[in-house]
């Protein structure tokens, strides 16, 4: 199954506040909305997608637990692009000045930030262009490092800002670079 877009733009147009209740009441869906307003709906991955992201997730706040710079979240974390997209990272990490920069509603509510660092592990329901166009996206609104996990062609794509994407075919692990320092995702548990 992929997911679903609506355009309801001709309907009507979700207030921020709206669009984040209707995430709260539908809890059991994972929705995105885009810089245009389309309203996506994405399925649940299956088990085995579901296992490699959490053992992805575990690696980056076992890290972040014990780095100290910054906090970790998982793909039911909502944030608010500058470009007035909602997205949801499989994984990622914001630095911890920019977190504490935020007030109590706008931590508690869709982050009104795009992350430092972000994660896309693509499952069989993806679109290999829609997110490739969704990392393209984080980069261009502020994510200095991002990492998009094929595991059907064991391919690596990473997004750097004002740099061209580097692909990597099967790595073993990947480096957080200036961004996480210090951070070596082990990719075993992810193939």
């Amino acid at each position: 199954m992929n997911a679903l877009k609506l355009n309801l733009q001709s309907v009507l147009e979700l207030t921020d506040e709206q669009f984040f209740n209707l995430c709260q009441a539908n809890r059991e869906l994972r929705f995105e909305r885009t810089a245009t307003g389309e309203l996506i709906i994405m399925p649940p991955t299956g088990g085995e997608t579901s296992n490699r992201n959490g053992r992805l997730n575990q690696q980056l706040f076992n890290w972040a637990d014990a780095d100290e710079t910054g906090i970790a979240f998982d793909s039911s974390g909502g944030f608010k692009l500058p470009n007035g997209a909602d997205r949801s990272p499989d994984a990622s990490w914001v630095k911890l000045e920019r977190w504490n920069g935020l007030n109590q509603e706008q931590q508690t509510k869709f982050i009104p930030l795009c992350p430092d660092f972000v994660v896309e592990l693509l499952s069989p329901s993806d679109s290999l262009k829609a997110t490739q166009e969704k990392m393209r996206e984080y980069r261009d609104n502020g994510a200095r490092l991002g990492w998009l996990i094929n595991r059907n062609s064991r391919q690596v794509e990473i997004y750097r800002q004002g740099q061209e994407v580097e692909v990597l075919d099967s790595p073993a692990t990947l480096s957080g670079e200036n961004v996480l320092q210090g951070f070596i995702l082990n990719l075993a548990a992810i193939w």
